[in-house]
């Protein structure tokens, strides 16, 4: 049965540097272009595209193999791909000259391939040789720090529409012949393009890197700047139970915290609003509100709905900036305080506290819950979103990772599990306590205060 009237297979099996494969050949970008042509031929609800492992035939890549025919072309590249479409997809007419018909050499090949495969795989099992997938791991480090350098020395936007490491050495006040060797890396990473001795932005680099486009990221990812500072003590810290390194706030840390949490809120806001459902709500509070776009979704989704937000005093400002930018002043009013120590008011049909429990004690956190209950109206609701940890704790990834970022920056931080979360919610006073689960790296915990 074919549900389609082509299917397309195209390797894009990574391997090991100086391997031959598919992707080394260019199989990535014959697959942006399938995807591009399919789409302006107007064939995409006739051909399904669909990227594989390695077929074999890797001295031979880029493979593309096109079904219900059967027919395999070989040594594909981008500029192949308009005939392919236009000839073969839209007219039934294979492109002979790409086609590869000696089925007793592609067996042959692909044979001998497998078998020089296994072959390695004995030879480093025997010579006790570390998984590629492993020390790829224990190495992530370094294009991790390439690019957080890149980052920091604004060496996009220094680059612009094309410059010489010279010429980026002297924007970014550095030294030239370390400015060539981190931008040669970032090229190797492909982040940027090299052209004789110019280097260039790419057009994901350009959009998301550069400070001269409006897609920039550069100040939220200076959160993860920082966070690598914090980090570099894990070791310590597991020694230590608690973060060694200041607790306090360092100089021009929280502008780009803010921008970091504003850039997951504004992806996320809609799919809370949307699980948190039809509302009759009133009057909320948004605990630890950030940057304001939770407040935001919820304003707009609820027209009736008047807000507090409620934050710490470098904080606040940056949340009145975006809130009077989405015109919502009226209706989103914000306070300076302190969610543990200050009164939080009453009778709000609905509290709201996002990304804020993972940097609390259970003590905390328990003591939270309380006070959040008695800020509730009778029949309200309160919702906490975080990472929440399955009962083993070491599922999603994600949050498991995430409770080391809050050991290292926390006084008592840390990810809890979906127990923890219900049984304080309980002890608080709540009922018809529940988990909704969302796609991505966080969760719902919504309960109730009875009416």
């Amino acid at each position: 049965m074919e549900p389609f009237r082509f299917h397309l297979f195209v390797c894009t099996q990574l391997k090991p540097e100086g391997v031959t494969s598919c992707p080394a050949s260019g199989s990535l970008g014959v697959l942006e272009a399938l995807e591009r042509e399919l789409d302006a031929a107007g064939l995409d609800e006739e051909v399904q595209v669909t990227n594989c492992g390695c077929m074999g035939l890797c001295d031979d890549g880029p493979v593309l193999v096109v079904y219900p025919e059967g027919i395999w072309y070989r040594k594909v590249q981008k500029e192949d791909v308009p005939e392919i479409v236009r000839t073969h997809l839209r007219s039934a007419q294979p492109v002979a000259r790409l086609v590869w018909t000696d089925v007793p050499a592609m067996r042959a090949e692909a044979t001998d391939h497998r078998n020089r495969y296994r072959a390695m795989l004995r030879a480093r099992d025997e010579a006790n040789i570390l998984p590629d997938d492993l020390n790829e791991m224990m190495r992530a480090f370094m294009p991790s720090r390439a690019m957080l350098t890149a980052i920091e020395l604004d060496i996009f936007t220094a680059i612009g529409g094309g410059a010489t490491a010279e010429k980026v050495a002297e924007g970014i006040g550095a030294d030239r012949r370390a400015t060539e060797m981190l931008l040669h890396a970032l090229a190797s990473l492909n982040v940027l393009e090299k052209k004789d001795s110019m280097f260039l932005n790419t057009p994901t680099s350009a959009r998301f890197f550069s400070t001269a486009t409006p897609g920039n990221a550069r100040e939220s990812l200076l959160h993860t700047v920082h966070m690598w500072q914090r980090w570099s003590t894990l070791t310590e810290c597991v020694r230590a139970g608690t973060s060694v390194g200041s607790r306090s706030r360092e100089e021009g840390w929280v502008k780009p915290f803010i921008a970091a949490m504003d850039r997951n809120a504004r992806e996320r806001a809609g799919v809370v609003v949307k699980a948190v459902g039809p509302i009759q709500a009133r009057r909320m509070l948004d605990l630890g509100g950030g940057s304001g776009a939770y407040s935001i979704a919820f304003a707009r989704a609820f027209p009736e709905l008047k807000l507090q937000l409620l934050d710490l005093a470098d904080v606040v400002p940056l949340a009145e900036e975006n809130i009077r930018k989405a015109g919502l002043a009226d209706r989103i009013k914000t306070g300076v305080g302190d969610m543990l120590h200050d009164p939080l008011g009453q009778n709000y049909d609905l509290v709201l506290t996002s990304a804020i429990c993972h940097m609390f004690s259970p003590e905390e956190n328990r003591e939270l819950f309380r006070r959040a209950y008695r800020a509730l109206a009778p029949g309200g609701v309160f919702v906490v979103q975080d990472f929440i940890l399955e009962p083993s704790k070491t599922a999603p990834r994600a949050a498991a990772l995430f409770s080391l970022n809050m050991l290292v920056g926390t006084r008592a931080g840390s990810s809890y599990s979906e127990p923890e979360y219900a049984e304080w919610l309980r002890e608080a006073g709540f009922s018809g306590v529940r988990r909704v689960r969302l796609p991505g790296p966080t969760a719902l915990m919504i309960a109730e205060r009875a009416p």
